[in-house]
């Protein structure tokens, strides 16, 4: 692979992608990274694209799939390119994405750049809870790292479970962040960690590099409960001799007491919000200000005036707040600005579901 590759895409050109999970439902942390994203890409005249990241067999669903989909579209977050409407470096479900993945990590194979590790998750475990009791951080000894090639054939003939495991040099990755500045990690900490449970199931940390490269993701942009797999993503970026996105890791979202966010400050999935009778606009306007301030006494920002004021370099370090008094505060706004008629309209459904039609009709009699 060769940064070259690279120089095709003009210098101004952004890509920014999301790509969710499809293990549970749209969720508003994970609809404000969307957002983000989606604003970033076309406040720059960029493409934004929609990835679903479903090699986790057990846990992927269709139906959690087609939750995000439609629940982004009613949000008015529309993508460039995605699983539904393809595009130019498709496909964009990772689970129709196996060779290349494969591709990937056979080159690393043959170049000793990773390995096959044989080792139980009891031996795992138990070196795990060795090393934490003396404590230290958890790290694979790289016990399998010396096995020869005549072991390594011995034990794929004879169907050893294994994993691979990325060769980890040790040195410092040095990265600036768009919004927390200049980062350094030591890899030493981290060892030899896994990217593939075979060659067929790849893990998190490597698809990732590899979709971001052949999909030419200009920018990630993410929450900063990701931002320690970050230089494991450099690693096999260098690795594998191919350009690296810039990055820039949000704030968490926090409940009103500062302490991890969760329903009983008021948050849950977008289809509970849209099914509770907020309006789109709403969540669109209050999600932006989870984490990002345009720095004057305005509130209400529409769709395309966020498109157009929102810059990564006015969403802050320190965790952002939820708020439900807020989001219901500009619930009432946009609720103000609908006619009547519209309004009639966006009740029916909930009318109809208790049966409030039914009985005028009969008092109508």
């Amino acid at each position: 692979m060769n940064p070259e590759k690279f120089k095709f895409i003009k210098p101004q050109e952004i890509r920014t992608r999301y790509a969710p999970a499809p293990t549970g439902f749209l969720h508003i942390g994970t609809a404000r990274t969307a957002l983000f994203n989606y604003l970033f890409a076309k406040g720059q005249q960029g493409s934004f694209i929609l990835r679903i990241e479903d090699t986790d067999i057990e846990r992927s669903k269709r139906e959690f799939e087609k939750d995000i989909l439609e629940n982004l579209k009613w949000l008015g977050i529309e993508w460039d390119e995605g699983p539904d409407i393809g595009g130019k470096y498709g496909p964009y479900l990772q689970s129709q994405r196996i060779d290349i993945y494969k591709k990937y990590l056979e080159k690393l194979l043959a170049e000793n750049r990773a390995y096959y590790c044989f080792c139980s998750e009891e031996e795992l475990e138990a070196q795990r809870q060795y090393q934490m009791s003396i404590g230290e951080a958890p790290r694979y000894s790289g016990k399998c790292s010396q096995l020869s090639k005549k072991e390594v054939k011995k034990y794929l003939s004879e169907e050893k479970k294994y994993i691979i495991r990325f060769r980890t040099p040790s040195k410092k990755i040095k990265f600036k962040d768009l919004i927390r500045g200049e980062l350094e990690f030591d890899t030493g900490l981290i060892g030899d960690f896994p990217i593939a449970k075979t060659l067929e199931l790849p893990l998190y940390n490597f698809a990732v590099v590899v979709d971001d490269f052949e999909m030419r993701i200009s920018h990630v942009i993410r929450g900063e409960d990701l931002l320690p797999n970050t230089p494991k993503q450099i690693l096999i970026q260098e690795t594998l001799d191919i350009a690296t996105p810039k990055y820039a890791h949000l704030p968490l979202i926090l409940g009103s007491d500062r302490s991890k966010l969760s329903k009983r400050h008021g948050a849950g999935a977008i289809f509970e919000y849209k099914k509770a009778g907020y309006l789109p606009e709403a969540m669109v306007n209050f999600m932006a200000f989870l984490g990002w301030n345009p720095g004057e006494e305005r509130e209400i920002y529409s769709l395309p005036s966020l498109i157009k004021e929102f810059s990564l370099e006015r969403v802050q370090k320190g965790g952002a707040i939820f708020n439900i008094k807020r989001l219901d505060f500009l619930n009432g706004f946009y609720i103000r600005q609908r006619s009547v008629e519209k309004l009639t309209e966006l009740c029916l459904p909930y009318l109809i579901e208790s049966g409030l039609i039914e009985k005028i009709k009969k008092e109508n009699l």
